[in-house]
C-alpha cells in the first residue's frame, strides 16, 4: 500500500523560508515521479513542481527561482525547499507520486506565510 507522509510545515513571515518532506512507503521510490502542489480554500489546486526517476525538475511560473525540489532515493524522501515566501505562497502542500497512469497523494501539509 503507497503511502506519503508530509512534514515540515508551519507559519512562517514573508522572506523566509521552509523545507517540506515527504515520505514515501510501499512503493519502489526511485522509479516514480515525484511531485509538489498546493491547495488553498476556494482556489483551484495548483501545481507547484516536479522531479522524475531521472532527476529532471520542472517548476511553475510562480514558484520558479524561489522553490526547490529534490530527492534522497535512499531515504524514500523528496523535498521541497521554499524561500523567499510570499502571503501568497499560502496553501496546503501535499506530495504525489505518480507511475504510469497511478498517482497517490498525500494527505498534506499547511504553509502560512504572515507577518
Amino acid at each position: 500500500q503507497v503511502q506519503l507522509v508530509e512534514s515540515g510545515g508551519g507559519l512562517v513571515q514573508p522572506g523566509g523560508s521552509l523545507r517540506l518532506s515527504c515520505a514515501a512507503s510501499g512503493i519502489i521510490f526511485s522509479s516514480y515521479t515525484m511531485g509538489w502542489y498546493r491547495q488553498t480554500p476556494g482556489k483551484q489546486r495548483e501545481w507547484v513542481a516536479t522531479i522524475t526517476s531521472d532527476g529532471l525538475t520542472i517548476y511553475s511560473d510562480s514558484v520558479k527561482g524561489r522553490f526547490t525540489i529534490s530527492r534522497d532515493n535512499a531515504k524514500n524522501t523528496v523535498y521541497l525547499q521554499m524561500n523567499s515566501l510570499k502571503p501568497e505562497d499560502t496553501a496546503v502542500y501535499c506530495c504525489n507520486a505518480r507511475k504510469g497512469p497511478i498517482t497517490t497523494s498525500g494527505q498534506g501539509t499547511q504553509v502560512t506565510v504572515s507577518s
